[in-house]
């Protein structure tokens, strides 16, 4: 059997006209009659590919796209519908369908369409399986010997049993999230969601919607209800990265969610009770912010009851060649692949400045094994930049830039572009959709759309 088909439509000579052709090509295929037996199938087994009818005697395929969307399901979905309109499918595509289809159905389309949802669903499962797998293997925040990660481990330990509150502070790309992630992992609350969001990359009644949630009808666009995000992390552990650029009115709504344990929704009328722990994260100097009236005392007072510090790479430098050896590990698909640091490379790295910290060096180690053949990387591989304080880049290194072929190289901010429309197109601009192909957060891909002066799709 070439997978499991799940068709959901009230129309039963659609059902079988559909199934019997399916299952001539290969395919099972469950039924369901209305929204309710969907999800009873759904509870049965997940399908590879969902055909479901617009109108269904207890809800609309939007009504049901965006239930499966706040249950964090991701599911192939073909919409199909008798009355067809321009809008309609544009709905159906931003509420999560994958393609739209008219009635009657062309069931040799529907077949090819069906074969290739289940091949592509079934890719992006794959790579998001090995991304997982990177990520559990770079999971460990400590990774070094130096006394100040030694330190840091050790209280690290004894906080994350607890329920206090913590802020995170460090530079960009020090692994303040691999931290949070770590804390609740170690938690009593490991068993629940961990829900995160980056701070800077949301603003106004966006971030407002996002953080607390809103009703149908709160503001324009507000076509359906949303939870916010903590109501998602309720029993679990709600990250708020970059707190640090909360706009003041979202400090104060936000600071009355922790004293009261109660949220209201945009444009609600009732209080909602959470009961979640709070991990914040920021490279801003707080006392700074409230000094100048950017930041509520309160607020800092509420969330700043045990600070964590993360070191930059400067001051760690005796740690980077196990972290680096750390990074090449998570990009080994197989022991075949993995690479190794000659040691003029790892002198070369430990005398870097890394501006970036670890997100510079895991992007440089990428760099390198993508463009070199061998099993050894040497300095020459590394392509670093001069940065202050480090060592300008080796005449080997220069030659070997000049040799490459230039009439197909690119910067990599215009390649990281290209790719991300690239995604965005085959996924119909769903956002939510093409931050799971890419593998990053829903917020790092609005934030980097706004960089590239792309309007955010809706």
């Amino acid at each position: 059997m070439k997978g499991l088909v799940l068709i959901v439509d009230d129309d039963a000579a659609i059902r079988f006209g559909v199934r019997n052709f399916l299952a001539e090509q290969g395919w099972r295929v469950v039924e369901a009659s209305d929204g309710r037996e969907m999800w009873a199938r759904l509870g049965e087994a997940t399908p590879d590919v969902m055909i479901l009818d617009h109108r269904l005697p207890d809800a609309t395929a939007l009504d049901l796209l965006a239930r499966l969307r706040d249950a964090g399901k991701i599911l192939p979905t073909i919409v199909l519908t008798g009355f067809a309109s321009i809008d309609l499918a544009v709905q159906a595509i931003q509420a999560g369908a994958s393609q739209f289809l008219t009635k009657p159905v062309d069931l040799p389309a529907l077949a090819t369409m069906v074969e290739r949802l289940a091949s592509a669903h079934r890719a992006e499962l794959h790579e998001r399986l090995e991304r997982d797998q990177s990520q559990r293997r770079l999971r460990n925040p400590f990774v070094g010997k130096s006394r100040r990660i030694r330190q840091l481990e050790e209280t690290a330990h004894r906080v994350a049993a607890s329920d206090v509150t913590v802020l995170i502070l460090g530079e960009t790309g020090t692994g303040k999230g691999v931290l949070a992630r770590w804390l609740h992992e170690h938690s009593l609350r490991a068993a629940h969601p961990f829900v995160d969001l980056n701070c800077a990359s949301l603003g106004g009644d966006l971030l407002q919607s996002e953080l607390f949630g809103h009703e149908k009808g709160a503001f324009t666009g507000a076509l359906e209800r949303k939870l916010g995000m903590v109501e998602l992390a309720h029993g679990g552990t709600l990250f708020l990265d970059e707190i640090g650029d909360l706009a003041l009115d979202v400090q104060a709504k936000l600071l009355k969610v922790l004293e009261e344990r109660r949220v209201r929704r945009v444009g609600g009328t009732t209080d909602i009770p959470v009961e979640l722990r709070l991990i914040s994260a920021t490279n801003r100097d707080l006392n700074r912010a409230v000094e100048h009236g950017r930041f509520r005392a309160d607020l800092y007072y509420r969330i700043s009851a045990l600070p964590l510090e993360l070191p930059p790479l400067r001051e760690r430098r005796e740690d980077i060649p196990d972290l680096a050896q750390a990074v090449l590990a998570s990009l080994a698909t197989s022991s075949a692949h993995h690479r190794e640091l000659a040691p003029d490379a790892v002198a070369r790295l430990v005398q870097h400045d890394w501006p970036g910290n670890i997100r510079e060096l895991r992007n440089v180690l990428e760099r390198a094994v993508l463009l070199s053949r061998s099993r050894v990387l040497h300095a020459e591989d590394l392509l670093l930049g001069h940065a202050p304080g480090g060592a300008s880049p080796t005449p080997e290194a220069t030659s070997r830039l000049a040799s490459l072929p230039t009439a197909s190289f690119k910067p990599l901010a215009q390649v990281e572009r290209e790719y991300i429309e690239q995604v965005l197109e085959a996924v119909g601009g769903h956002v939510q959709r093409a931050a799971e192909v890419l593998g990053i957060p829903r917020s790092t891909l609005y934030q980097k759309l706004r960089r590239f002066g792309r309007k955010p799709p809706r």
